[in-house]
């Protein structure tokens, strides 16, 4: 018994520091308010940050998730989320923590609807612009398909 524990106790000093933290597990750590917008004329929910996220923004940050096949413009930008299409923010009952804006640095190929990939990118945080999530990788690459 005290072999295993020892074998744990190495395997888990072994292991890497989150450098690749979760960025879900952060994400949702966030608060929103609902929020009347005046330009809009309609209520808009806005985060309220948790100290340990801002201190990542600016960081690079690898998030895997599902590609959400939304008709946005440009060729170098996607929508990931943490779930599935059919659960997502937009059509199911996730909530504004479980997507994120991904901009790649070079255009990629064309992602299947609901596609599981991983991706990394320096972290941005949005919490004025209502036309962009609260979440965004910039200069993003992709690890795998």
């Amino acid at each position: 018994m005290k072999k295993l524990i020892v074998c744990l106790v190495l395997l888990w000093a072994a292991t890497p520091a989150k450098a690749q933290t979760d960025g879900w597990v952060l994400f949702a750590k966030t608060k929103f308010e609902a929020k009347y917008n005046e330009a809009a004329k309609e209520y808009f929910l806005y985060p309220s940050f948790p100290t340990d996220l801002k201190s990542q923004e600016g960081k690079e940050l690898t998030l895997e998730g599902y590609h959400l096949p939304l008709d946005i413009e440009g060729d170098k930008y996607i929508i990931l989320s943490k779930y599935p299409f059919a659960q997502c923010f937009f059509c199911g009952g996730a909530g504004p923590e479980s997507i994120a804006e991904v901009y790649f640095k070079v255009k990629q190929a064309k992602f299947e609807a609901d596609q599981y990939i991983r991706v990394k990118g320096k972290l941005r945080l949005n919490d004025k612009d209502v036309e962009h999530g609260n979440f965004i990788l910039e200069e993003a690459v992709l690890i795998n398909k």
